[in-house]
């Protein structure tokens, strides 16, 4: 048994498309994961058990651009003379293992304090979807939805805007044992971001504290529902009254959705920013 004194936290920074994948996390059977497939990787070159601990649990189909995890290695698993103590060539012993649809961007020592889940100060999400009667364009086809109705950006917008702050986003979110549904959404724009070759695309950028489970899909579709008009403005605030998952959210699929960012607080922070999160959750379970 490898003593803590002895190891190191490493930090990932990793980007993935997640079309083939069962989600981030591990499951049993042969299901395929990234965390199934980064810790079976790392494990074998480091010699030694490592289990990842990600900024954000991404669903089956979701993407990544800027995913963040942490593992603790033991110091002398670094020693190797094909990392030299040096953990970014593990970049490089990576990429040989791992299929194109993964790509470890960055590994290095993290910072006293760092935890890639509960040090993150906010996530970013963009949602990719088209609602041209030709469908996405096929070299974007694995990262952008589909929506067969057209819609106004400004009505989605408006919704979008009725749904920033702090709320309980129950409504929004798949129910879990012991979990909150109270987010802090901190921003949530959409954008035209049609070109030539992509007529009639839409961009939804959010950022939160943390997302729950489905929570930014059901968030779209909702925007989506009132962008259609088959839903009006107040449907969204009624909708922030639920305390329980709505079957009148629409999800939007997984596929136009991809986690681009992962905000930290300064290094000296870190430990703290840990400490508050950690109290928060176990004080919203022991409200459950």
């Amino acid at each position: 048994m490898t003593d803590s004194s002895d190891l190191v936290r490493l930090r990932f920074d990793i980007a993935y498309d997640g079309t083939d994948f069962h989600g981030w996390a591990s499951q049993k059977g042969d299901l395929r994961t990234v965390q199934g497939v980064l810790e079976n990787s790392l494990s074998m070159i480091l010699r030694h058990p490592i289990e990842l601990t990600v900024a954000g649990r991404t669903d089956a189909g979701v993407h990544a651009a800027a995913q963040v995890a942490h593992a603790d290695a033991p110091r002398e698993s670094l020693n190797q003379r094909s990392i030299d103590g040096d953990p970014a060539k593990l970049v490089r012993r990576l990429a040989k293992l791992v299929d194109a649809d993964i790509r470890v961007q960055n590994v290095s020592f993290a910072p006293a304090g760092f935890d890639a889940r509960f040090s993150a100060l906010r996530r970013h999400y963009l949602y990719r979807i088209t609602t041209d009667p030709a469908g996405a364009l096929p070299t974007r086809a694995r990262d952008t939805a589909m929506w067969t109705k057209p819609v106004d950006i400004n009505a989605m917008q408006d919704a979008a805007t009725a749904l920033v702050g702090l709320h309980d986003f129950a409504a929004f979110c798949k129910a879990k044992p012991n979990a909150t549904t109270i987010r802090d959404l901190q921003e949530f724009y959409w954008v035209d971001a049609s070109t030539p070759t992509e007529p009639n695309l839409y961009e939804a950028h959010v950022s939160a504290d943390a997302f729950c489970w489905s929570m930014v899909r059901s968030l779209v579709g909702c925007c989506l529902a009132v962008g259609e008009g088959r839903r009006d403005i107040d449907f969204v605030g009624a909708m922030l009254e639920e305390t329980a998952r709505s079957s009148s959210i629409p999800v939007a699929a997984a596929k136009g959705l991809s986690l681009v960012g992962v905000e930290y607080p300064d290094d000296v922070d870190l430990a703290t920013r840990a400490a508050v999160t950690r109290d928060k959750r176990s004080a919203a379970k022991d409200l459950t």
